[in-house]
């Protein structure tokens, strides 16, 4: 057991893989949950996620050694005002929030000096959301990247990381300017170019019928996966991680106009050349253990 008492706040995909994996091996005493909404929290407690589900933050943050924020970054604010009252001296907050800096400022002015504030990302997920969306698996071999603020307890920082790794994740610590760039490479802007993608295609799909949904598999398909991920989460990430998400979208048209050009002009030692090149990185993934080269990326496999 690594810590006494986890309260989850916000109880979606992340939050309850989180329960369903510290359950799996021990790593809590006791974790208490809350959610926003009653339907969730009935839920909740229809699945036994969680071993209390509470009916408010000052509930379930009350006597525990870990609070973790798992709620969209735009609320995380007003979540740390209403539980900072009733947080246990000694506690660490932690958050799973894909972006770093905007909850590092709009989190740590409330939290007392008594607890260890110690930003969290586990990048890892799925296009589902809700609490019965977890499973105890999702962590395994993903990174979870910290991003302790200046001057917290280090050995606070040490145990969360000993949390992460015991649910199986590679952990790295990061500054959060930092993180928040590399997170608009990695996630943030494939995101939303899958969900313009997806956008134009649906324009197109009133024109041509069906046949945008009908003949999907030709890659589109995977477009529509990402697009699928939670409205709220990803609208809060994009207002949120605003400067590093439009660097890496202006880089990127950048890029596409080349693409434009060369197809324009007939330049295929270009486009192979690029095609060359940007294949290099899948196989990077694959060697790195972060994706399967199984045929049809490991479709119909068991999670």
């Amino acid at each position: 057991m690594i810590y006494e008492r986890v309260a989850l706040i916000g109880l979606g995909l992340i939050a309850s893989s989180m329960f369903w994996a510290m359950r799996r091996d021990g790593l809590a005493g006791e974790v208490t949950g809350y959610a926003r909404t009653q339907a969730t929290r009935d839920t909740a407690r229809r699945i036994g996620l969680c071993d209390r589900v509470c009916d408010s933050v000052a509930e379930a943050v009350e006597g525990a050694d870990l609070v973790v924020l798992c709620v969209p970054v735009g609320a995380m604010g007003a979540v740390a005002a209403e539980m900072a009252p009733h947080l246990a001296p000694g506690a660490t907050v932690t958050d799973v929030g894909s972006v770093k800096r905007e909850v590092i400022d709009v989190v740590g002015p409330h939290l007392p000096p008594h607890v260890h504030f110690v930003p969290g990302h586990p990048m890892a997920g799925t296009e589902h959301s809700g609490p019965e969306s977890g499973f105890a698996e999702l962590f395994e071999k993903r990174w979870t990247l910290l991003v302790p603020v200046e001057g917290v307890d280090v050995a606070a920082t040490a145990k969360l990381r000993q949390l992460w790794e015991a649910m199986g994740a590679f952990v790295e610590e990061m500054e959060p300017e930092h993180h928040d760039l590399v997170c608009a490479v990695t996630s943030h802007a494939p995101h939303l170019i899958a969900y313009t993608m997806v956008g134009v295609a649906d324009d197109l799909r009133r024109v041509t019928d069906s046949e945008i949904i009908k003949f999907s598999a030709a890659g589109f398909r995977d477009f529509t996966r990402i697009a699928a991920s939670d409205p709220t989460m990803w609208r809060d990430v994009f207002l949120t991680n605003k400067d590093a998400t439009l660097e890496i979208l202006g880089r990127f048209t950048e890029e596409l106009f080349a693409l434009q050009r060369a197809i324009r002009m007939g330049d295929g030692d270009h486009l192979h050349d690029y095609f060359t090149r940007t294949r290099a990185i899948r196989r990077g993934i694959i060697e790195a253990g972060q994706d399967t080269d199984a045929p049809d990326f490991g479709r119909g496999a068991k999670r």
